[in-house]
């Protein structure tokens, strides 16, 4: 073995087992990417180079077209495309007009269908072209300097171009002298590697300015606060999807992930920009009021009060990408949901997970061999903890590759997974999407023979180096490799795993340790003529993408996929799962968690959690209590750990820790009902299953900075323990008009603003809304599937009018047929002393369930009595108990079944 492989191993080593924080010095700043650099010095008070041809501008019955000249250059001219689109949408796209020495990129896989557009109406004179859209929104567009007004409701609510801060580059051959502006276009080094550019400068930029916002949310993924800061003296927000061990909290650094959305909210209006954009990307952000770590409620409310507002605070975005076009939506609400709905009707919303999905992850790397398997998931019944999944990480591989097993360890792989599911179990397994070089692996034979492996800057096949070592890595541009991919994972090619196995895409930035910055050298050529500089961001996307056509295929269209990915973009959501990556074991990260999970949800992608108990180190006993009681409330519920710490499954602890872990662990499946019922609602209306509290209460300006505590969709308001030694904790309680029900001990928070709970390690702080009703399911099984069957309690939680709303969704957790119609809604009111429940839609599908309890929360001591009345037909009488402590009322064993049409009345 020569002395660079030596090295290379070594390096894998250190990168694998004991190197536990981010260098870095081995990921750019701004001024070190030249194109960030030169477009962040644009003088914001020159003139723009950019202005309207006036004679060209045409508009037909779906768009507006115009060129556009760059007066700096002569010969350059611009097609400008501006379509006004179905529910208070805007899209402008900017390209080079006629033909150019590049094609461009474009991420459409990010869009879920191309987007429908609506008549606008026009008028213009000498220096201004007006659109007018739906009425209410009216669109300026200013000939020299180039520039776009958006008005609603005759108020100014976001400007285009307003800092004169657009850039296009334009592609052109290599000058024999080099401008001092342009030094570092046509080549540019970082650390060892070159970037030999070999296309010269094409850099891409615009600015946003949102009038009616006060605060700026989104860009994700960013281990950040919930609220940009602004972004003066600092690195812009970068979007490089980048393989960064132990990241560092409260910065802009890139990570794993990609979704150029910004959310601007004000106390009148929300508004958002999409950035369609897969290049490497900055975002300046300013006139907000910046955090340097985060926010507590007490903390955003001396903000609120002690500031003031100028022109110079109004909130604005720079997006500056290295190539592409520029193209962006601009989303005019006018509230945070309608927002978060324009922008799903784009990138496309998640399609109902199975339900397994939604319950609890058992994961570490590595579990040792089919023997600790079993012996994990065993000991999850000895301890009665409920537990769904669990997952292998690389070391169930063959030498590290992929759709194979390890021949000793996991011999018998089928074997395992019957164990598994015949406890109503399932399996998840990694496959990440680089290529062992190995002469006796048939995926890499096949890639080398088929031509399906990425390109280096001199055509040949691209060689870097990752966990198996030498590797190469598949092209997900060429149809042929997104064919072929999926093809693999058809029960006949990926030889012992059955429809019960699921996939975990990993290191799919793509991870390359010996490449720059982690990843894959931007001069690599993809299917397409494409350089990596323009695909990188979406490269996990296109293997997601894969990914679910070969689940999809591998049950011939019937199982819902699930897939969990670490690289993501926009439109990730359609396919996979998030989670945030390689996190540490420590209350630091604990508390970002939450920030960066509500960037993703209102950002398209809800369904994200991060590693239960940190990946990196050891937690204590409290911090792993403290995380699961938090983990259990976000969407995805795992516990990981690094191959190098020490076992934590939930038993191996004292027995309060065991005790307090698997109470965690049961709150969240007796909630299981009302999570499948939210992400169904997500699914239809784009909705995040988890969001901040001011998407619910947006006219509340003290909730704009606060990400320690979150909603679960409208129902449940959670306030977690972040912190050590925590027996007290300081809650923000929303809403003019609104009760609040300790979801223990029932008892009404009627408090509109701050107020102390009690939080000692036995205390999870959730608190259900008055005027909502939650189902639930409260029998104690080892698994989701097992539960299927199980009688429903339902929580009715009156608020101040003594009325409350529910709704439930069931179909058979596993399948589409729920496209067919095969599904179950019921929606249920309490008022006028009665809760009636109508079945909304039940021709198509059957269920077991019924009702065994009704809770109804906060009702005085006036009922000694109830009736029931099924389907309109006679009464029967019901034994009711009320506890005066806490003033719920229980009716027991209605005994009706869970989709019938019923009424009871209390008396």
């Amino acid at each position: 073995m020569n002395s660079f492989l030596h090295l290379i191993l070594f390096f894998v080593c250190i990168i694998g087992s004991t190197v536990y924080s981010v260098d870095r010095g081995n990921f750019k700043t701004c001024e070190q990417s030249n194109f960030c650099k030169r477009c962040r010095s644009l003088n914001k008070n020159q003139k723009s180079a950019f202005e309207l041809v006036p004679d060209s501008v045409v508009l037909t019955d779906k768009y507006l077209e115009a060129l556009i000249t760059n007066t700096n250059f002569d010969d350059v001219s611009l097609r400008m495309r501006l379509d006004g689109l179905k529910d208070s949408t805007l899209r402008l796209r900017i390209n080079k007009d006629g033909n150019q020495m590049f094609n461009r990129f474009q991420p459409v896989h990010a869009l879920v269908s191309e987007p429908i557009t609506e008549p606008m109406v026009m008028a213009r004179n000498a220096s201004t072209v007006e659109l007018e859209l739906s009425k209410i929104i009216k669109v300026y567009i200013t000939i020299a300097p180039f520039k776009l007004d958006v008005y609603v409701n005759e108020e100014l609510t976001i400007g285009v171009n307003h800092d004169n801060l657009m850039q296009f580059e334009h592609y052109r051959p290599k000058p024999e002298s080099i401008a001092d502006n342009e030094i570092g276009s046509w080549e540019e080094y970082f650390k060892e590697h070159q970037d030999s550019k070999p296309r010269g400068p094409s850099a891409v930029a615009m600015d946003f300015k949102l009038y009616s916002s006060s605060s700026l949310y989104g860009l994700p993924e960013h281990a950040d606060s919930l609220a940009l800061k602004g972004t003066s003296g600092n690195d812009p927000y970068r979007f490089y999807n980048l393989d960064v061990f132990e990241y560092e909290l409260y910065n802009g650094m890139g990570l794993y992930g990609a979704v150029p959305f910004l959310m601007g909210h004000g106390k009148k209006n929300s508004v958002g920009v999409f950035w369609l954009n897969a290049a490497e990307t900055w975002v300046d952000i300013a006139g907000v009021k910046g955090n340097t770590e985060h926010t507590s409620v007490v903390e955003s409310i001396v903000n609120l009060v002690s500031g003031s507002s100028t022109d110079k605070d109004i909130p604005r975005a720079h997006f500056i990408s290295e190539c592409g076009i520029i193209d962006f939506f601009i989303m005019l609400g006018p509230k945070p949901l309608d927002v978060t709905r324009q922008y799903s009707s784009l990138t496309g919303t998640a399609p109902l997970p199975p339900l397994f999905s939604l319950a609890y992850h058992q994961c570490r790397w590595n579990y040792n061999d089919q023997k600790d398997v079993h012996d994990v998931e065993t000991n999850f019944d000895v301890h009665d903890i409920p537990m769904d999944v669990m997952w292998l990480d690389i070391e169930y591989t063959d030498s590290k590759k992929y759709f194979t097993w390890d021949p000793v360890r996991f011999s018998e792989p089928l074997e395992m997974v019957n164990n598994l599911t015949s406890r109503g179990r399932k399996l998840v397994t990694i496959i990440d999407p680089h290529i062992k070089r190995d002469s006796n692996y048939f995926l890499h034979n096949d890639a080398l023979n088929n031509d399906l492996y990425v390109k280096n800057k001199d055509g040949d096949v691209y060689e870097g180096w990752c966990w198996p070592g030498s590797s190469s890595y598949l092209d997900f541009m060429n149809p042929k490799v997104q064919e072929y991919y999926a093809s693999r994972y058809s029960i006949d090619n990926f030889v012992g795993p059955t429809e019960d196995i699921f996939i975990w895409n990993d290191m799919n930035e793509p991870s390359v340790f010996n490449g720059p910055e982690v990843t894959m050298p931007k001069d690599c050529i993809h299917h397409g003529g494409y350089e990596h500089r323009d695909i990188h961001n979406i490269y996990g996307l296109l293997q997601v993408i894969s990914t679910y056509d070969g689940l999809l295929k591998r049950s011939n269209g019937k199982k819902r996929p699930f897939i969990l990915t670490r690289s993501h973009f926009a439109g990730t959501q359609r396919f996979a799962a998030v989670w945030t990556g390689d996190n540490a074991a420590d209350w630091s990260h604990l508390k970002i968690s939450l920030p960066m999970c509500l960037s993703l949800a209102i950002s398209g992608i809800s369904f994200c959690g991060a590693d239960v108990g940190g990946f990196f180190n050891n937690p204590d006993k409290e911090l792993l209590i403290r995380w699961y009681q938090t983990g259990a409330f976000l969407p995805f519920f795992r516990s990981h750990a690094h191959i190098d710490t020490k076992r934590r499954e939930p038993w191996l602890f004292d027995e309060q820790t065991t005790f307090l872990i698997r109470d965690a662990i049961r709150m969240r499946y007796s909630l299981l009902p009302l999570w499948y019922s939210l992400f169904k609602n997500h699914e239809l209306t784009g909705s995040p299953v988890i969001r901040p509290l001011f998407f619910e209460f947006p006219y509340e300006e003290q909730l704009n900075n606060i990400d320690n505590e979150f909603m679960v969709g409208d129902v449940l308001l959670v306030c977690p323990v972040l912190d050590q030694n925590v027996q007290e904790l300081t809650c923000y309680f929303p809403g003019q008009e609104e009760i609040w029900y300790d979801r223990d001990t029932y008892q009404p928070i009627k408090t509109n603003g701050l107020m102390k709970i009690p939080a000692p390690i036995n205390k999870v702080p959730v608190y259900q809304r008055g005027g909502t009703i939650v189902p639930t399911k409260q029998r104690v099984r080892r698994s989701s599937v097992l539960m299927k069957d199980d009688p429903y309690t339902l929580i009715v939680a009156i608020d101040l009018k003594a009325i409350a709303k529910g709704s439930l969704y069931i179909d058979d957790e596993e399948s589409f047929e729920y496209r067919n119609g095969h599904f179950n809604y019921i929606e249920y009111e309490y008022i006028n002393n009665q809760l009636i429940s109508k079945c909304l839609h039940c021709e198509d599908f059957n269920t077991k369930s019924w009702v065994e309890k009704v809770m109804i929360v906060g009702i005085p001591n006036v009922f000694t009595k109830a009736s029931i009345q099924v389907n309109g037909g006679s009464l029967s009488e019901l034994t009711v108990l009320y506890n005066t402590h806490n003033q719920v009322l229980t009716v027991r064993k209605p005994a009706v079944g869970i989709a019938q049409n019923w009424t009871i009345s209390l008396l």
